[in-house]
């Protein structure tokens, strides 16, 4: 197993959050090759901006793991993290960071700023990016050219 393989789960957690109106972006946390926990998007239907994929995916791992240090565990997620989501990585002590497409809007892990390779924080994130791109900014693009397109009209006689 390697990074595309967990790229292509959190691929599939995307889809869901896509199936469900919610911005495609998906995230598996993994250790020693099993899966910890996983998430997506979820902001919409819970009313929580903080419903991020990567939260969730680390709510759950930690809930599995019965603790919030997550060390020895790589997350997987399709978009670049936002700051909220990458100043968890680092609180919750995730060594390694495996994302697909880089956010310029939000992306805090060095398209906006680099959280991630701040030297003044007491943890350090190795970070990977690019794995899978073009999927995971394939999706996205399809989700927001939908979310644009003009609504039929209909009328009520």
């Amino acid at each position: 197993m390697d990074d595309q393989f967990f790229m292509q789960m959190a691929l599939g957690k995307a889809e869901e959050a896509f199936q469900r109106d919610e911005v495609p972006v998906g995230a598996v946390l993994i250790r020693d090759g099993m899966v910890l926990g996983t998430g997506f998007n979820r902001r919409e239907e819970q009313q929580d901006p903080t419903a991020h994929a990567e939260l969730l995916a680390i709510r759950a791992a930690s809930e599995a793991l019965g603790t919030w240090r997550l060390t020895e565990t790589t997350l997987y997620v399709t978009l670049e993290p936002c700051a909220m989501c990458a100043g968890a990585i680092i609180q919750a002590r995730i060594p390694r960071l495996v994302f697909g497409t880089w956010d310029a809007k939000a992306g805090a892990c060095g398209s906006i700023c680099d959280l991630t390779a701040e030297t003044r924080f007491n943890h350090r994130v190795q970070v990977a990016a690019g794995c899978l791109t073009e999927e995971c900014r394939q999706l996205l693009r399809t989700f927001f050219q939908q979310l644009r397109q003009p609504q039929p009209v209909t009328s009520s006689s």
